[in-house]
């Protein structure tokens, strides 16, 4: 397989797909300005001891929740206040997620990084209202695609004259409650775009608990270091210093405390990957 050489320009220090990994970190959704702080400020302080650029990463609003009566959100006005603010206090780059068209714009002019769920993978008009506002796209392969199609995902970005697109790995849907990683699907979307792997999301179970979505992020470092070995350009974690009080995504989270050593893991790992990356055995 021919990796491409394309990569995706955050910023003019931050470039997924060139020499260093970036790490997409931060808690699932913006709770209030002082927990993105405290998390931000220590998950940046490992990311740069660690060897990893970092993009601080919190969602606005959680539009896909297993039931309505779940959190969602403080508001979008507020929450992208607090995003704003932190990117700031921090001078780090901002990703969050947006669900419709319409947000894309305005979402643009506080973040780095636009992401697309992997629900929505497959939405023509988001992608391409994503992709118009210039801005860094990040694109989570949905749990019912094969990953040669996200190529088309990726065209559609592409296809407004915005090159800054890379692809996410989340796992694929298999059985009830329960996600499978193929790891092969990493190299294949390598060939189209700058891949991250999603560690948090692929240890979840959507809808798990009932009417909430449940984890086993004991296998988190497994998956990742299988992961970090493909050679892939970066990798998503969301983490919380409670995770048993989160307001979202509580069972597949990172402790806050354990992060500092699985960045120092997960890197050491990576190296491995990519010093081998272009082995092959045809």
């Amino acid at each position: 397989m021919i990796r491409t050489n394309q990569v995706m320009k955050i910023t003019d220090d931050v470039v997924l797909g060139a020499e260093k990994p970036v790490l997409f970190s931060g808690p699932c959704a913006v709770e209030s300005f002082d927990i993105c702080m405290e998390i931000g400020t220590k998950v940046k302080a490992w990311a740069e001891l660690h060897g990893f650029s970092y993009v601080f990463k919190a969602s606005f609003d959680k539009a896909n929740r297993t039931s309505s009566g779940s959190f969602r959100s403080i508001g979008m006005d507020k929450s992208l206040e607090v995003l704003q603010r932190v990117g700031k206090a921090l001078n780090v780059p901002l990703v969050t997620d947006i669900h419709e068209s319409y947000q894309a714009a305005e979402v643009a002019e506080v973040v780095d990084v636009l992401q697309i769920p992997a629900f929505l993978c497959r939405q023509t008009d988001l992608l391409l209202a994503a992709g118009n506002t210039g801005k860094a796209v990040k694109i989570k392969r949905g749990q019912f695609m094969a990953p040669e199609d996200m190529q088309y995902a990726v065209s559609k970005v592409r296809s407004t004259g915005n090159d800054n697109v890379c692809l996410t790995e989340r796992g694929f849907s298999l059985g009830y409650h329960n996600l499978v990683v193929d790891m092969r699907g990493l190299p294949i979307m390598r060939q189209f775009a700058p891949v991250v792997f999603d560690i948090t999301h692929s240890v979840q179970q959507p809808g798990g608990q009932g009417g909430t979505s449940g984890g086993q992020r004991e296998f988190a470092p497994i998956l990742a270091r299988a992961a970090a070995a493909t050679g892939i350009d970066g990798f998503f974690i969301e983490t919380h210093p409670e995770p048993e009080k989160a307001l979202s995504d509580g069972p597949n989270l990172i402790p806050l405390h354990r992060m500092g050593d699985f960045l120092e893991m997960l890197h050491e790992a990576w190296k491995l990957g990519r010093k081998y990356q272009d082995f092959q055995v045809l």
